[in-house]
């Protein structure tokens, strides 16, 4: 059927048959059948090691009793056996947490890696278009190690030689869907290697009570809430700057008002000072009492209060010149902490063009050089765009609670935001269930962490300023 001309030139193959197409096949080469029984026995081995030295605990629970009722007979294992469960179950009993972190999570993650991850892995990351076919060879990235806790498995991947982080958050839909979870969070490990982490369970979904207030002065870190693994949320105000962001209900009040408890104690010793600005009239002005005079709603007192503390501020500065550059509270130099409620409405809704630009000129002048000299700002504000808020970038840690729109977490948190695990425009609008629920993105860390506020009420505000007076 085919004439093969002289020479290897594929370009001068003809066909003798014109609707016949050219087939070309690459050369068979038939492997010694002992050589492929070594390669699979060599792999079974490693994979067996592999397996071994990942799951030590979890194979040990399965393996010695069938190993013990193979060899002796179910009646000799279950006497052998049982002296140990006896003991696992005491201690269980007796020391829950250690027990649960050397025996129960691993056993966990053995049973989610065999049942979940492992028997899924292939189908999903063909479907979800992270395996490759290159000339008839399937490419898979590999499954490297599972690790569970209370409320979440965090799956460790190498990715496939020449694919990006991108690649991955982009489908964080399919990998969360595809194994049986709500989301799925996406964070790099090392050079090659990424954790995916899939909760299992949302110790967020119920409201938080009003924390205790703390029985000694500090300016923080203080606990505000709790992260997603139920450690508490400590929230540093001292040294930085804070940006809130969320549509109305989302929670905002929960964490000006959290913070402020946890100030309280300082704030009695005097090493702490709380300048309020409440342009709504509503948020803050439940605790006038507890700002000492340092309060304002109108908009040309909020600009006087501004331009005060950024005087206070350069004053310090000069004071702090050649002799110190971080700043410790003392009775003399107390931490000031300017909280603004809605300070879109001070920034871009102000009609008066000159109040407008002195709000927007001090905001800025605190929040470049004010946490050297210990001035902070708190800011809140339902709407951030660049238009309403165009010194958002100048607030080194934020906070994105419930939003209305999938553009704006990148607005809030930085770019990519969303696609690392921040839905915060998913968030239910229910307040018993996404009130003071937010992502967090730090300073120091690009990856968000979800939180959630704890719910401080009127009457909780009410009995802090009794307390005051």
């Amino acid at each position: 059927m085919f004439k093969r001309m002289p020479g290897d030139e594929p370009h001068r193959i003809v066909s003798t048959t014109p609707d016949t197409a050219v087939v070309f096949k690459p050369a068979v080469v038939r492997t010694p059948a002992i050589i492929a029984l070594v390669i699979f026995a060599a792999r079974f081995v490693a994979g067996l090691v592999r397996l071994i030295w990942r799951h030590p605990v979890a194979l040990a629970v399965i393996a010695v009793p069938g190993a013990l009722c193979f060899v002796y007979g179910w009646r000799v294992a279950l006497l052998l056996v049982a002296p140990a469960l006896a003991g696992l179950g005491a201690w269980a009993v007796l020391d829950r947490p250690t027990f649960t972190r050397w025996v129960g999570w691993r056993v966990t993650a053995f049973v989610r890696w065999f049942w979940i991850y492992r028997r899924h892995w292939q189908p999903v990351m063909t479907v979800s278009g992270l395996a490759r076919h290159i000339r008839g060879r399937e490419y898979v990235p590999r499954l490297v190690k599972v690790t569970s806790d209370s409320w979440a498995d965090r799956v460790t991947v190498r990715m496939l030689d020449g694919q990006a982080v991108k690649n991955w958050t982009d489908r964080i839909e399919n990998l969360s869907h595809g194994f049986g979870s709500e989301t799925c969070r996406v964070s790099v490990a090392k050079a090659g290697r990424l954790v995916l982490t899939f909760p299992r369970r949302d110790p967020l979904a119920t409201p938080i009570p009003a924390l205790p207030i703390p029985d000694i002065p500090t300016v923080g870190p203080i606990e505000i809430g709790k992260l997603e693994d139920g450690s508490p949320w400590l929230l540093r105000l001292h040294g930085t700057h804070v940006l809130v962001a969320g549509a109305t209900g989302a929670g905002k009040g929960s964490i000006i008002w959290s913070a402020v408890r946890g100030l309280l104690p300082a704030m009695w010793a005097g090493l702490v000072e709380i300048w309020a600005l409440d342009p709504k009239l509503m948020e803050l002005s439940y605790g006038k009492a507890l700002f000492g005079g340092r309060y304002a709603a109108d908009p040309a007192d909020c600009a006087d209060l501004l331009d005060e503390a950024v005087s206070v501020m350069h004053k310090r500065a000069a004071r702090f010149a050649g002799v110190q550059r971080s700043h410790a509270p003392t009775l003399d130099d107390p931490f000031i902490l300017v909280v603004v409620d809605e300070v879109a409405f001070l920034t871009a809704y102000q009609s008066d063009k000159q109040l407008r630009q002195r709000i927007s000129a001090a905001l800025a002048t605190l929040t470049t050089q004010g946490r050297a000299v210990g001035v902070g700002v708190l800011a809140a504000l339902q709407d951030p765009r660049k238009e309403v808020m165009n010194i958002r970038n100048l607030f080194p840690d934020k906070i994105a609670l419930r939003l209305d729109e999938s553009e704006q977490v990148d607005m809030v948190l930085g770019d990519g935001a969303r696609d690392r695990g921040a839905l915060a425009d998913l968030i239910s609008p229910r307040p018993e269930r996404g009130a003071g629920v937010g992502y967090v993105r730090l300073e120091t860390s690009p990856d968000p962490i979800r939180v959630r506020a704890a719910y401080v009420s009127d009457e909780d505000i009410r009995a802090m300023v009794g307390e005051v007076r």
